[in-house]
């Protein structure tokens, strides 16, 4: 049997992303992408500004048909990590739901070189279109990539300048001794004036509770009953309490009137990975530094205790290991 290959002619012309682009005919579903890096009144308005903008041009093209509005506010554009907006528009790009995103300048897309060049790509391979306002470029021309690459460059490079400067202000204020808390996650205190630590009577109770029940000789297990028991919630409302965060209360200099600074530290301004500082940079402990919830004395005799058990805990799992490495030596009975 003789095989045939017959060719089917085209039926329409082949045309350029730049030819389809310029095609007046089509109608593209566009979207737009706005974000501000923090929460101030002024970056407000301005985010504010740009979601307005953004849908009274789209709507007002009759070549535009309105997809939605995607936005990230607060959030650093180093990395798309948290940035849900952002997020969301590339995997409704992927579904085939954008052809065109409309955003301000690259630096309002991202600020890292690799992710936006990368991103940029992937959209591109796709069939869709990002075009940057203030740079007046659109990723659909071919010389565009290279341009990409430097302006991302220096939107990068200026993060890593405000990094280094927020750092820097950071760094002093912990060599003045000023406490960097956030308070809505610190069981017991507010900020006052001056970002000073100001006690919450009603939290610090439950502080008190918990160190003196230790300090007695209870358990933790004992201690998360009886909080449970007398209904006590935790600092984000839960009414369920990890053995971890009362871990975490009975370690906390804080709570005796000091401050222990820089605990940890941010490794990379692009991921904003924060690790625990075991030496790598200088740390600063401040005495007396705000009026104390638990006694000093009774904080120390907490801190031995812990120090007792952690000893203990450890000497029983070396203990453990060798019985069992000793078992294993005997070989099947």
């Amino acid at each position: 049997m003789n095989k045939v290959v017959t060719t089917i002619a085209p039926t329409r012309p082949l045309r350029s992303l730049t030819d389809m682009k310029d095609d007046l005919s089509i109608i593209k579903r566009t979207a737009a992408y706005c974000r501000v890096s923090t929460d101030s009144e002024e970056q407000s308005t301005s985010f504010d500004n740009q979601v307005e903008e953004w849908t009274k041009r789209i709507l007002e093209n009759p070549q535009y048909q309105l997809v939605k509005i995607y936005s990230d506010e607060g959030i650093s554009g180093t990395s798309a990590k948290n940035r849900d907006g952002f997020n969301q528009m590339i995997e409704d790009a992927k579904a085939g739901k954008i052809d065109l995103i409309l955003c301000k300048s690259i630096s309002r897309f991202a600020r890292n070189t690799v992710l936006t060049i990368q991103t940029i790509r992937e959209l591109k391979a796709i069939g869709v279109e990002v075009y940057f306002d203030n740079e007046r470029m659109s990723t659909f021309d071919e010389k565009t990539e290279f341009m990409l690459s430097i302006i991302s460059s220096m939107a990068q490079e200026e993060s890593r300048h405000i990094s280094e400067n927020v750092k820097w202000t950071f760094q002093k204020m912990m060599k003045e001794g000023k406490a960097i808390i956030t308070t809505s996650r610190f069981l017991g205190y507010t900020k006052g004036e001056n970002d000073t630590l100001v006690i919450v009577p009603e939290e610090a109770e439950i502080v008190k509770l918990i160190y003196t029940m230790y300090d007695q000789g209870c358990g933790i297990y004992e201690i998360r009953r009886e909080l449970i028991r007398r209904g006590y919630k935790t600092i984000t409302g839960n009414a369920y309490w990890h053995l971890s965060t009362l871990q975490s209360i009975l370690r906390n200099e804080k709570y005796k009137g000091d401050l222990l600074l820089q605990k940890t530290f941010t490794v990379d301004y692009l991921t904003h990975k924060a690790v625990k500082n075991k030496g790598q940079v200088p740390s600063y402990y401040v005495t007396n530094s705000h009026e104390p919830i638990i006694d000093p004395v009774m904080w120390d005799r907490v801190q031995e205790r812990i120090k007792t058990q952690s000893l203990r805990m450890i000497g029983a799992n070396r203990d453990l290991n060798k019985a069992i490495k000793k078992e294993a030596k005997k070989g099947p009975t």
